[in-house]
């Protein structure tokens, strides 16, 4: 009986790394189901958004998930097919809508969100 909790830790954790990888797969191709794959997964991260500015669009949604998954602008320019100089525009412009500080760092403030 004390194996088996482990054992389901591991399926878990195996299962959560597969969600995960097929997240990241989603947002590296633009795939228009990253949104609704990443708001069946983490239901509560849009109810946050919500919380702090419920009129985000789901283009700025879709912005604020790269940002969670930590990809840097270059990577997200590369993904969206613009330039890195306009992710950096956005993301200037999701810290005014969402307030955060000009000085904190944008990743850091998504990964503790």
């Amino acid at each position: 009986m004390k194996n088996r909790k482990p054992e389901t830790n591991l399926e878990d954790l195996k299962q959560k790394i597969l969600v995960q990888d097929e997240i990241m797969a989603l947002a590296k191709s633009n795939s228009p189901r990253l949104l609704n794959k990443f708001r069946l997964v983490y239901p509560d991260f849009f109810k946050k958004l919500s919380d702090i500015q419920p009129s985000l669009k789901n283009s700025e949604l879709i912005f604020c998930i790269y940002l969670k998954l930590n990809m840097t602008t270059k990577e997200i320019a590369t993904c969206i097919f613009v330039t890195p100089k306009a992710i950096q525009n956005r993301k200037n412009r999701i810290r005014k809508k969402l307030n955060i500080p000009s000085e904190f760092d944008i990743y850091k403030w998504f990964n503790e969100f």
